[in-house]
């Protein structure tokens, strides 16, 4: 039992080491080269849906142009329902710690801490499956939030489905309190936490 404990506090322990290295960066070309081998291999950035064969065929056809799409901040985009929308200020970052690593982005309205009621969230994240279980999201997350200062929200919303004991765990670690729960017709439901990240 002690022998067990000893492990699991070492694995831990190395956990937050190895993440204390992890940057956010943002997306650009001298990277691309990863964030494809980690579509390649599977990996999506989008949670409600994989995207990865047609962000990769996107990709390899216009590399610039797809760069621009990731970090443009008007015009409008489709929802997993099909719905056209008008694309929401953000900010996006890959995860870095000396390989790619994932994505983070920050959605917003500018003055104000409300979203339009097709985003489920200011937060969406997704770490790459073989640089998991490392602590990078809890980091990532904790990075994140002075952006989200800087860009004048008082208050962060994040959602996780109400299964997700990993997300759930990430959201806490960083100052989340559970506000609420969203049900959603014909999928789990969202729990809802709120971050404060105004300056004291």
């Amino acid at each position: 039992m002690i022998a067990g404990s000893s492990a699991r506090s070492s694995a831990q322990s190395s956990a937050q080491s190895s993440a204390t290295g992890l940057r956010l960066v943002a997306p650009s070309r001298d990277r691309l080269a990863q964030y494809a081998a980690a579509l390649a291999a599977g990996w999506s950035p989008d949670t409600t849906q994989d995207v990865s064969r047609i962000q990769l065929a996107a990709l390899q056809h216009d590399p610039e142009g797809f760069l621009t799409e990731l970090t443009r901040q008007d015009g409008t985009l489709v929802t997993a329902s099909g719905r056209i929308v008008p694309r929401l200020p953000s900010r996006a970052f890959w995860l870095d710690d000396g390989e790619f690593c994932g994505v983070i982005n920050l959605r917003f309205v500018a003055g104000s801490d409300a979203l339009p009621d097709y985003v489920s969230g200011h937060v969406g994240y997704a770490v790459v499956p073989w640089k998991r279980r490392r602590g990078y999201a809890t980091r990532a997350l904790a990075l994140l939030l002075p952006v989200a200062r800087e860009v004048g929200l008082g208050r962060v919303e994040i959602t996780c489905d109400d299964d997700n004991e990993p997300s759930r765990r990430v959201i806490e670690k960083n100052g989340g309190i559970l506000a609420g729960c969203r049900r959603q017709p014909g999928g789990p439901a969202k729990l809802v936490f709120h971050i404060a990240v105004a300056a004291a």
